[in-house]
């Protein structure tokens, strides 16, 4: 019988920790930044918002694999 393994889970774990503060980073710069739609840093501050929500779901979705990974595997 296979068991869990405890390393690749904690990996995942990491992954999904590390997503949590880009998810709620990624809204918060993207509507500051649209509060601020006449200053010069409008669109560099949009981008980084952006990057940062989709960095989010990534780390979010390979956190997920890993586990499965860890649990099926």
């Amino acid at each position: 019988m296979k068991h869990t393994d405890r390393r690749i889970l904690g990996k995942g774990i990491k992954h999904l920790a590390g997503s949590l503060p880009l998810a709620v980073a990624g809204p918060v710069i993207i509507s500051s930044s649209f509060q601020n739609q006449d200053k010069p840093l409008f669109i560099p501050i949009l981008i980084l918002g952006i990057i940062a929500m989709f960095s989010a779901i990534y780390l979010i979705f390979r956190g997920i694999m890993i586990i499965m990974k860890a649990i099926f595997d």
